[in-house]
């Protein structure tokens, strides 16, 4: 099922299956998210969750048993229900199930609120313990964003431009998805900004960042200086990603709570990097925005 939002001019489609944020458009009709493309990648907005990435040999332990969960979860490929509804939001509802609790063997509720806002929208998730046991999760946003966002433009015409000077590593992705070390190359040292370029995404897959100072990032033209900012600052770590090896039109900013598996780490699911552990009845918040700009 599929959900209309709107807010003056600005429209929004919000789809249960996935819980995802599917088209955003303004005034003009200028389309902002990537519609999918089986030949280049289907995805548009998945939500990650209850793993951000991939587990190292497909599984990560816990006191309740060990977790066996594809890359990134199974959130993205689940129906959500409609919780709350008005013209310009809609709060998206996944539960625990007997299918989740084989892989994931922890009773959950997670919410997912798409709302349009004066010059954007925003995505809150919501991740709620409903069990007896401590419950350790990562989650994270996955938006692809369509670049270039004009007729006439280039992919190569865009850069993201954090909003402080950066002097951060990227951590470099293995074999399987797994962590290990980090990038020689230097994309945030001592600058605000990366000129994007398809070859970077084939030679290192995704740029992923833990601990950036900068509370926003904008996917701006460097020539009309015209874009989108992406405000990042409830997230500890961020990817930045498109299909190697394809050209495609989008980049996809990922704010993250937690990351994928690193080569040294524990096994355990509670030492993961950034991931949050709820106690029985408790709940988390976390959000991100999208202005135009």
């Amino acid at each position: 099922m599929t959900i209309e939002l709107t807010y003056g001019a600005l429209r929004g489609t919000v789809q249960t299956m996935g819980g995802e944020l599917i088209s955003f458009r303004d005034g003009e009709g200028t389309e902002y998210l990537w519609q999918g493309d089986p030949a280049v990648w289907s995805g548009r907005d998945p939500i990650l969750f209850p793993i951000v990435g991939a587990l190292k040999d497909g599984e990560v332990g816990t006191p309740q048993g060990v977790c066996r969960l594809p890359r990134h979860g199974f959130a993205r490929h689940s129906a959500f229900t409609v919780a709350e509804q008005g013209s310009g939001y809609v709060t998206l509802e996944l539960r625990d199930s007997p299918e989740t609790l084989v892989c994931y063997p922890y009773p959950f509720r997670l919410r997912v609120t798409h709302r349009l806002t004066e010059k954007g929208f925003s995505t809150a998730y919501e991740v709620n313990n409903t069990g007896a046991e401590p419950m350790p999760f990562c989650i994270g946003g996955h938006t692809a964003f369509r670049c270039p966002l004009y007729p006439g433009e280039r992919f190569e015409d865009y850069s993201l431009v954090f909003d402080r000077t950066e002097d951060a590593p990227s951590i470099a992705v293995g074999p399987g998805g797994v962590l290990d070390g980090y990038l020689d190359e230097p994309f945030l040292r001592g600058t605000d900004a990366i000129a994007l370029r398809h070859e970077i995404f084939d030679r290192v897959d995704t740029l992923i960042f833990d601990g950036l100072r900068s509370q926003s990032v904008r996917l701006m033209s460097r020539s009309t200086g015209r874009g989108l900012r992406v405000d990042i600052g409830q997230f500890p770590m961020l990817g930045v990603w498109t299909m190697p090896e394809k050209n495609g039109p989008y980049i996809c900013i990922e704010p993250w709570q937690g990351c994928a598996a690193y080569a040294d780490e524990t096994g355990r699911f509670e030492d993961k990097p950034h991931a949050v552990v709820l106690a029985p009845g408790e709940s988390k918040t976390l959000a991100f925005a999208v202005t135009m700009v």
